[in-house]
């Protein structure tokens, strides 16, 4: 336990730290945009972020199918770090989104496909904790969570490649050709695409990887001290 202790609390550094060289990469070693200015720089927090969340949720399709076939508490707790995790992550992309679409796309929000189903992926994730809080049944709970976590990934699947099969989209891809009805796209020069590899490596594993187990801690954590009050109850 100490050493699993000595273990978090090192990545957990690491992690404050490559946040902090990631941001350096972003706002100060990437040139400047020639079109969009530094509102380009949100880029990239705003795609890493998405990274981070397809990692993290992917977790929790590995957790839950390994709950289904063993029932064993530890891959429930970590389908539920995964989705916690990957749903503040998903936040915080669609937010970063909103920011730089309103000075490019001169609106906070619009309905594009791509911004659509980022939405609809969110909200999906948001009702697996409600579907989570609503079963009283433990056993039952994790059952049907566990499914969810699994079904609820086509979300983020589809928000992953809808700029490539919906040619009405306006949002541009960063990594590759943009849609044709694109506005605000633009081309990686060496600098920004060693800052946006930086944030993709950092948003993707350090801070997905720390977040959930921060998260599982507590939980059994949690689980630790309502034993104890039930033992303290019975006695």
């Amino acid at each position: 336990m100490a050493n699993r202790t000595r273990l978090l609390w090192s990545l957990t550094i690491v992690t404050v730290i490559a946040v902090v060289v990631g941001a350096y990469f972003a706002l100060a070693y990437a040139g400047a945009d020639i079109e969009q200015g530094n509102v380009q720089r949100i880029f990239y927090f705003h795609v890493s972020a998405f990274a981070g969340a397809f990692i993290a949720l992917g977790v929790t399709v590995f957790a839950g199918i390994a709950y289904l076939r063993t029932r064993s508490l530890k891959w429930d707790v970590l389908a539920l770090a995964g989705v916690e995790v990957g749903l503040a992550l998903g936040v915080v992309n669609l937010v970063t989104g909103s920011i730089w679409a309103r000075p490019i796309w001169n609106t906070w929000w619009t309905w594009d496909p791509r911004l659509t189903s980022a939405a609809i992926m969110v909200l999906t994730y948001a009702a697996y904790l409600m579907l989570r809080s609503g079963i009283e049944n433990a056993d039952t709970r994790r059952r049907f969570a566990s499914v969810y976590g699994i079904l609820a990934f086509s979300t983020v699947v589809i928000t992953l490649i809808i700029i490539r099969i919906r040619p009405d989209t306006i949002h541009p891809a960063v990594i590759g050709a943009s849609p044709q009805n694109a506005q605000g796209g633009f081309g990686l020069t060496p600098s920004m695409l060693t800052a946006m590899s930086v944030n993709m490596v950092i948003w993707s594993v350090f801070v997905p990887l720390t977040l959930m187990w921060w998260r599982i801690r507590i939980e059994n954590f949690a689980a630790r001290v309502q034993e104890l009050r039930l033992r303290a109850l019975e006695d």
